[in-house]
């Protein structure tokens, strides 16, 4: 199960050594002024939009990876009767982040605190 942190300075994502050979990805690290808005989102397998590519799928209780949509490239973890958290960034590899997280308001809380105003 990944773990997600905010230092003083970065979104960190660590990933299990299994959530990494599935995802084909290493842990995650973006720096809190590519956060251009954080939201808590309750539903955290319906909110999944695109293609996986690579990752894991298993519909209706385990969305791993990259997904894929029109214009967009998204990491996804997120699990069944979890809420989540979207981040959208700027200037990544990853526009979008979905995580899952039973404190996904406070987790978006602070990220929105993190961002710089004005954007």
């Amino acid at each position: 199960m990944s773990t997600i942190d905010v230092t003083g300075t970065a979104l960190v994502v660590r990933l299990s050594r299994a959530e990494k050979v599935l995802a084909l990805t290493g842990d995650l690290q973006v720096p809190l002024d590519a956060v251009l808005s954080a939201e808590a989102v309750e539903d955290a397998l319906g909110a999944v939009r695109g293609i996986r590519a690579p990752g894991l799928g298993i519909p209706g209780y385990r969305m791993l990876g990259t997904f894929r949509g029109r214009r967009t490239r998204r990491f996804v973890d997120v699990r069944r009767r979890q809420p989540a958290v979207r981040v959208r960034l700027r200037g990544q590899r990853y526009d979008e982040l979905l995580l899952g997280t039973e404190d996904s308001a406070g987790l978006a809380a602070r990220l929105s605190g993190a961002a710089p105003a004005g954007r």
